[in-house]
Order: structure tokens, then C-alpha cells, then sequence
């Protein structure tokens, strides 16, 4: 969310005559887009804007502190980091063009904090960078959480749940497709929840159903993903979705958070470690070869070793292809702050490592699986490392790694898999 944001955001000021820069040396504004999903993520983001602003060598240059974290500390930041310039929140970056007009038209010093709520400000973020060779493209569908569960601090940063309209994502897409993007990732805190306020139910499809279904009309859109769902958001419509659109990929976003059904009722998650392996089988039967990725936290304040073994288990029938695994980190104003029995660092990084372990053998083992197969591989465009290598996905979006040229990019091409490690497969190409 945050990275479409920043790309928006981006556009925004390329329209009104600046131009972007990759030397922060010869930078007149830098604009830090913030998270605030861990604390480890905001002290990074402060002690970077600090560098840089408390740095009596550097020319003159505007620093603002933008997104999540801005929205959470708001005048407190101009606290900490006294030499900064503005404070802008989660729905006023669209803002940021007008108060950057105002700073640098003002004889004197001037300092900008905005962090209140805006009416409709999902619908600004809508703008793409002008880069034809597009493959894949983030395109933000709604925003704010209504969920609150215990550890989370984005329903007060990004506020309450408001989607766009259809007919504009819609538009949104298609302009992707005629500069010749490929694939879009729709975007959301929980994009399952799309619509549901505003949006009437249509042939018993929810608001974001009726959505993949708009887009997969979308010629020159050759694959769907999103991110990030909710376990409760898997109703018998989006199942079927994946069975019936072969634009939609074999791929979920599944949060498990926890294993433990004590645990996910303390964490505020209406779901059962049940009810979470039921959907996954539903998926798997409607999609045989569908691959899982999942957020898990470890060490949430009252986890035992015996809830910890019901999160290892379940992530061991899952197999989960690749998982974003944290240690609870404490978010000031949430309920799981002031819970008692918080957990020793300790004892979160030795589960940690358990499920990093787990991790590595099954994603190891998927990827194997596709060795002397041929895959259907988005090139997205040269590796980072190794000369004419480059880089796609596969449908269930496996890193793929082969030999290469430049007319590859943006097209699906066969790959021959040969060769697989921990975190990517490798191949090479059959087409001239």
C-alpha cells in the first residue's frame, strides 16, 4: 500500500513540473512514506529523516515525513526532529503537491502538519508513473480497515473502510492495459471487504467478486492478484472465482496470524483454526496445484507453548509456499498493548526461527516440484545479478530466474525448469 502511495504520489509531482531523482545527494525534497505496522519499522524511518535533516553539511532541502507514521505521531515528530517540514497523513497525500507550492513560495520558515480525515480520499490515489514497460501494476481499490484486531494500529492510521467505485477501477485498469501492463495487484488492508457498505450484493456475488469479474473482461490483462484478504472474506463466490476466471492466479494471501484458536480470539480474529483449514481445502479442491502464503505473528502477548505448537501444525498442513513471520512488537493504543503475560524476546525469536525452519523445507519441497516442468513465466525484466538473466513469475508466483533478452519483457513465456533452491527456480528459455 505504501509503495502505491509513494508511486502515486510520485505522478502527482512529475504533473506539476518536478522530476524524480535516484542521488539523494542532489535532492531538493525528500518525502519519507512511513509504516507503523512495528516499531522497529518507525524508529528506521525517524532515524533516517533525522540524518538527513539534522545534518549541518547538507544544502537546504525539504524533508517531510508522510504515510502511517505520520498519521499516528503527528506533532510529535516536529518534537523529535525539529528541522523537519511537513507531517502529512494517510488520506492527505494528494495534498502534498499544494504544500510543497506553499513551503517553497514562503519567505519565511514554514512547517505543514496534516493528519485529519478526508471524505473520498481513496478515490486520489489513481495515478501511475508514466513508464510504458509497466508489467505489473498496484492499483489501490480501497482503504481503512474496520476490523481491529488487538496488534494492529493500521484502523487508526489509515482509518475506516471506503472503496472506490467500481466503474473507476475499472477505467483504472484498462489505462494499465493500453500502456501495456500485464498483470494488477489490487490492493487493499483487507480487499475482501471491498464494497460492502456502499456496493449491493449482485447473482450472489459480493462487491469484490463483481469486481475480478469487470476486470477479467479487461483485454491485454493477462493475470489478477490481491492482496491482502481475510480469512472470513472466502465465501463460496470468491472460491469459485478462482475455479472459473483463469485470469485470477492460483495464488492466496491466506493470514494465519496464530494457529491457536485461544490466541486468534485474543487477537480479536472471528475465525478458527478449523474454519481456516476448511477454506483452504475448499480452495485446494477448486484449484489443485494453488499455492499459500500467510502472516504469522509469534509470541502475541498470553501464547504458550502449547498454542505455539497448534500455529506449527497448522503451518505444516498448510505448506505454506512463503510466509511473512513476525515477532509481536508492541503498538502503542491497541488492546495487546497492556495485555498481560507479554512474551520474552527470547522465546519469540527461538519460535521465529522454528517457523523460518519449517518454512525453508516447504518452500524448498514446492519449488522442487517444478523441476522438469515448463512454466508459463510474466518476464518482469533483467535480475539483478548474472548477465542476460532476467526475471518473471509463474502463476503461483514462484521467482523465476533464465537466460534472457530485452524483447522478453512483459511477455508469458515457457521456461523449462532445471534447477531450484530455497527461494527461486531456474530455467531456461525455448523461444528464439
Amino acid at each position: 500500500m505504501n509503495e502505491r502511495d509513494s508511486e502515486a504520489l510520485a505522478s502527482m509531482l512529475h504533473n506539476q513540473g518536478y522530476a524524480i531523482t535516484e542521488k539523494e545527494s542532489e535532492s531538493e525534497i525528500i518525502l519519507i512514506n512511513t509504516c507503523s505496522v512495528r516499531d522497529m519499522a518507525e524508529q528506521r524511518a525517524i532515524g533516517k529523516a533525522g540524518h538527513i535533516s539534522n545534518n549541518p553539511r547538507r544544502k537546504k532541502k525539504i524533508v517531510g515525513i508522510l504515510g502511517c507514521m505520520a498519521q499516528n505521531k503527528g506533532q510529535e515528530l516536529f518534537n523529535v526532529l525539529p528541522n523537519l517540514d511537513m507531517v502529512i497523513g494517510t488520506q492527505k497525500i494528494h495534498h502534498i503537491p499544494h504544500y510543497l507550492s506553499q513551503i517553497t513560495s514562503s519567505k519565511n520558515a514554514t512547517k505543514i502538519i496534516d493528519v485529519e480525515e478526508e471524505n473520498a480520499s481513496q478515490n486520489a490515489i489513481r495515478d501511475h508513473s508514466l513508464d510504458k514497460n509497466k508489467v505489473s501494476g498496484f492499483v489501490s481499490i480501497m482503504q481503512g480497515c474496520n476490523m481491529h484486531c488487538a496488534f494492529c494500529i493500521v484502523p487508526y492510521t489509515r482509518g475506516q473502510e471506503r472503496s472506490r467505485p467500481i466503474d473507476d477501477i475499472v477505467t483504472e485498469v484498462q489505462q494499465l492495459a493500453d500502456q501495456g501492463t500485464k498483470e494488477v495487484m489490487l490492493l487493499g488492508q483487507i480487499v475482501t471487504s471491498y464494497g460492502r457498505r456502499s456496493i449491493p450484493f449482485e447473482n450472489k456475488q459480493s462487491p469484490f467478486v463483481q469486481l475480478l469479474h469487470k476486470i477479467h473482461e479487461i483485454h491485454g490483462i493477462e493475470r489478477i492478484r490481491f492482496m491482502s484478504p481475510h480469512p472470513c472474506g472466502f465465501k463460496d463466490d470468491l472460491i469459485d472465482a478462482y475455479k472459473n476466471l483463469p485470469k485470477v492466479m492460483p495464488y492466496v494471501h491466506f493470514p494465519l496470524q496464530s494457529g491457536s484458536d485461544k490466541i486468534l480470539r485474543a487477537m480479536n480474529r472471528p475465525y478458527t483454526q478449523q474454519s481456516f483449514l476448511r477454506t483452504v481445502e475448499k480452495l485446494k479442491t477448486a484449484v489443485p496445484d494453488i499455492a499459500f502464503s500467510t502472516d504469522i505473528i509469534v509470541g502475541f502477548p498470553g501464547e504458550t507453548d502449547e498454542d505455539f505448537k497448534e500455529t506449527s501444525k497448522v503451518f505444516e498442513i498448510v505448506s505454506f509456499d512463503m510466509a511473512y513471520i513476525f515477532k509481536y512488537s508492541i503498538r502503542s493504543g491497541t488492546p495487546a498493548a497492556i495485555m498481560p503475560d507479554q512474551i520474552p524476546e527470547d522465546i519469540k525469536e527461538s519460535r521465529n526461527q522454528h517457523l523460518l525452519d519449517l518454512l525453508s523445507k516447504a518452500s524448498l519441497a514446492r519449488n522442487n516440484s517444478y523441476l522438469n516442468t515448463t512454466q508459463q513465466v510474466l518476464v518482469e525484466g533483467p535480475a539483478k545479478r548474472g548477465d542476460n538473466i532476467y526475471v518473471g513469475r509463474n502463476p503461483t508466483f514462484r521467482k523465476v530466474l533464465f537466460p534472457g533478452k530485452p524483447s522478453f519483457i512483459g511477455k508469458i513465456i515457457p521456461i523449462p525448469i532445471s534447477r531450484s533452491t530455497v527461494s527461486a527456480i531456474y530455467g531456461q528459455t525455448i523461444e528464439g
